[in-house]
């Protein structure tokens, strides 16, 4: 990976992502294992704006682990924060105490120097009006209906429940998104059918080609999983919070024309324009009301979706 593609991803980043200003203060947090990719923040940032912090500190244990106190304390300070680490730092306190005192955010976790680089070659305020035009065609609908070459097959209800968007571009105070970003998604309050994940699915990673994940979904859960690592993780999950863990979690719509292949970092791929991903498990974050112990994201590849019998148009590169 060439220190210039890095830059050029950084500067992407702190630019255009987070629209960082001279006057205003930006800290950088990193962990020993994503170092280069918090390095070339930092020197981006630097460029921009005097006032640039790069605090290090080993990888957590956990996703959700909260970061050291001296950490935390300087995401508050700060105007803006960046976090490329190994474990996640999205749902900590640390970083929604930081954005209640006004500070604007993007966390990265997992992130690899290959993802960094593909997912932030991009031109956000494009993805941004991607983002906009499906989710005009979506949001009003009553009834969402996806199929897929695969065998995919399922229709949701999106209920009163908001479509989001995941449009990297968080230029205001208190803002706050995971990068690289690029989708529209909802957490439905119904679904019905049966989708196959042909594309990227923790713990696989991406599937070789033919390779499929069958899900069946009634009423708004997940009856049937023909893969028995996940079918376990749900069951080891379902010990802890019953039925809850089947949840159909959300559904998603990638916008990110910047991802040309999918690569088996879920992250990434399930931004990828021209997918769709279906997730298992915990809603609560995303404007639905089941709170689990797994989030797990499939990508489903070369999709159709309708939105009350109308087809959508999605943004879609060549693959």
């Amino acid at each position: 990976m060439s220190n210039d593609g890095l830059a050029t991803a950084a500067t992407t980043a702190v630019e255009q992502c987070m629209a960082l200003d001279a006057a205003e203060s930006c800290v950088i947090v990193t962990d020993d294992e994503r170092r280069p990719i918090g390095e070339a923040l930092y020197e981006a940032a630097s460029a921009v704006a005097d006032e640039t912090t790069i605090l290090q500190y080993p990888p957590g244990d956990q996703h959700g682990e909260e970061p050291p106190g001296p950490v935390a304390a300087a995401m508050a300070e700060a105007d803006v924060f960046l976090a490329p680490t190994t474990k996640s730092i999205s749902h900590t306190r640390a970083r929604g105490n930081a954005c209640d005192a006004g500070a604007r955010g993007a966390t990265l976790p997992g992130i690899t120097e290959d993802v960094f680089l593909t997912g932030l070659d991009a031109d956000y305020d494009a993805i941004a009006q991607h983002c906009r035009d499906v989710l005009a065609q979506v949001s009003d609908a009553d009834e969402i209906r996806v199929t897929a070459p695969a065998g995919t097959d399922i229709t949701f209800e999106p209920g009163d429940r908001e479509w989001n968007t995941d449009t990297g571009i968080v230029h205001d105070a208190g803002d706050f998104s995971n990068l690289p970003a690029g989708e529209v998604f909802v957490s439905p309050t119904n679904a019905n059918g049966t989708y196959v994940v042909d594309g990227t699915m923790r713990p696989h990673g991406l599937l070789d080609e033919g390779e499929e994940l069958r899900f069946e979904v009634e009423d708004g859960y997940v009856t049937e999983i023909s893969d028995d690592e996940i079918r376990g993780q749900v069951e080891a999950a379902a010990e802890a919070v019953g039925r809850d863990a089947y949840n159909l979690a959300e559904l998603g719509i990638g916008t990110n024309v910047g991802v040309t292949d999918l690569v088996g970092s879920v992250l990434l791929d399930e931004k990828a324009a021209g997918t769709v991903h279906v997730a298992i498990g915990d809603d609560a974050g995303i404007g639905g009301d089941t709170d689990a112990p797994l989030h797990l994201d499939g990508i489903i590849r070369e999709p159709t979706v309708w939105a009350d019998g109308e087809v959508v148009d999605l943004p879609n590169v060549e693959r």
